[in-house]
């Protein structure tokens, strides 16, 4: 018997298999398919390099601008196909984690299929292995939320229209959360024509209500035609060039077509196949595992991290679950996740970004300031020539903290890095104002209007270069 079982190789198994062996346990790590888990191979690795060529078509329309002749870029989807493979290849052959798990003497068992309890501390996998461990660790991620509707298997998920060998002419894409307008922003730069269907009143719903007003009219303004509460699904049919979705709302029936339908309207834990009842390990009411701040399921040997348990489903914080549930795993109840500083951000075009609360949560437990910056008022995205966008900072009038910073515009994410790591040391806007950030550049607007709500605040900031910018404008 070993010391610590990890089942599924993504960011959290990984993590938890190189931290139990690097704390002295005798560690086995075993996946269905192949390291890396989804992010590797179905997620921010493959997806990223997709929308990077989404990227690079949107720039190449802008060289006109710059003095650069050029043609229409036209797009070889099987060549960008074989990049994808190149780029996943390449980051998996260069993982410096995957050196570090077999430099620890970690036993790997990659393709062992589906993984199954056949007790408490027994695992019997699909092509024929029985392992037995003190202790294990559950970190076999999420799949796509599927639809009880008739014709539900016609319709596609993300990940298949992450593996089409072309480009559709047409998709509806179901599902405006964070994957949902990926794939429409990424196929509309392809060529496809979208529309973008969600059920609530605004697409992206757990972002702050004025990124997803840009987001949504930058989408309308691309092409991409957006329902919003659009009511409820009855049906998928099979039409001679593609897929029909009808649907209802307040009686009143409608119809969209398009050659494939995407849906992607949630996560949901990947338990099938576990046995999870056999060794005693409990789900919550939405099917992802029960786990308590020591990420410890209802049987105290067995842990969790990741996706499963359906708390913050992004590889940052699968990663740090994957340390947490380890070290409590080898050493007892030591650590917990606790309540850390989470940047959330997506490659779509605009790129938006946030980190803390949004403006409406924060009111309900603090007096607020907003201050925004607008793109088109700063020198670096002038000089880009990408003007859209905002960035916007939330500060506590009490403490002159900064409570959250939303972006939408070019560089986001990396914008919002900076604004977490800021918010994670608790820095007031006036000491952010201070930092002599380099000029100019997208990170600098964060100075910028951090100034404006230390002005704003009567806190006293000194000359820095960031404020040969134009004032800030204030919500």
């Amino acid at each position: 018997m070993i010391d610590t079982l990890v089942i599924g190789a993504g960011p959290a198994g990984v993590l938890a298999a190189l931290r139990a062996a690097d704390l002295g346990a005798r560690t086995m790590l075993v996946t269905r398919a192949e390291f890396g888990g989804m992010a590797a191979n179905d997620g921010p690795v493959p997806v990223r390099t997709l929308a990077h060529a989404a990227r690079l078509i949107r720039e190449a329309r802008q060289l006109d601008q710059y003095g650069i002749g050029v043609s229409e870029p036209v797009l070889d989807y099987p060549r960008l196909l074989a990049r994808v493979r190149e780029v996943v290849k390449d980051a998996r052959a260069h993982s410096s984690l995957r050196q570090q798990i077999d430099s620890l003497g970690v036993t790997v068992h990659e393709h062992a299929g589906v993984a199954r309890f056949a007790d408490e501390h027994t695992i019997q996998t699909q092509d024929g292995l029985r392992l037995e461990a003190e202790k294990v660790i559950i970190c076999t991620g999420g799949v796509s939320r599927r639809l009880s509707v008739p014709g539900f298997e016609l319709a596609s998920t993300h990940s298949d229209a992450w593996r089409l060998t072309s480009v559709p002419p047409s998709m509806l894409v179901v599902g405006a959360g964070a994957t949902g307008v990926q794939v429409a922003s990424i196929f509309n730069a392809y060529g496809s024509r979208i529309q973008l269907f969600q059920t609530a009143p605004r697409i992206l719903p757990s972002e702050d209500e004025d990124v997803s007003a840009a987001v949504s009219a930058a989408f309308r303004e691309s092409g991409i035609v957006v329902h919003e509460n659009f009511g409820t699904i009855e049906s998928f049919e099979k039409t001679p060039t593609g897929v029909r979705m009808i649907f209802s709302k307040n009686g009143d029936r409608d119809s969209a077509e398009a050659t494939l339908a995407v849906v992607a309207v949630g996560w949901v834990a990947d338990t099938v196949g576990l046995s999870l009842a056999t060794a005693g390990v409990e789900t919550d009411h939405r099917g992802f595992v029960k786990v308590d701040g020591y990420l410890r399921t209802s049987t105290p040997h067995i842990f969790a991290a990741g996706d499963i348990t359906g708390r913050q489903m992004l590889v940052p914080q699968a990663i740090q679950d994957g340390f947490v549930a380890a070290t409590n795993a080898v050493r007892g109840p030591t650590i917990t996740t606790g309540d850390p500083v989470t940047p959330i951000g997506s490659f779509t075009e605009p790129e938006y970004a946030q980190v803390g609360l949004t403006e409406a949560k924060a009111r309900e437990t603090h007096e607020v300031l907003v201050a925004v910056v607008r793109f088109d008022s700063t020198t670096r995205t002038i000089i880009d020539g990408r003007k859209a966008g905002f960035c916007k900072l939330i500060v506590d009038r009490a403490t002159g903290r900064m409570l959250g910073c939303h972006v939408v515009g070019e560089r986001a994410v990396e914008i919002t890095q900076v604004a977490a790591i800021a918010i994670a040391a608790k820095m007031r806007v006036d000491d952010l104002a201070h930092i002599p950030l380099s000029f100019p550049t997208y990170a600098g607007m964060l100075a910028r209007v951090a100034a404006s709500a230390a002005r704003e605040l009567n806190l006293k900031v000194g000359w820095q270069a960031h404020q040969t910018e134009s004032t800030c404008h204030q919500f």
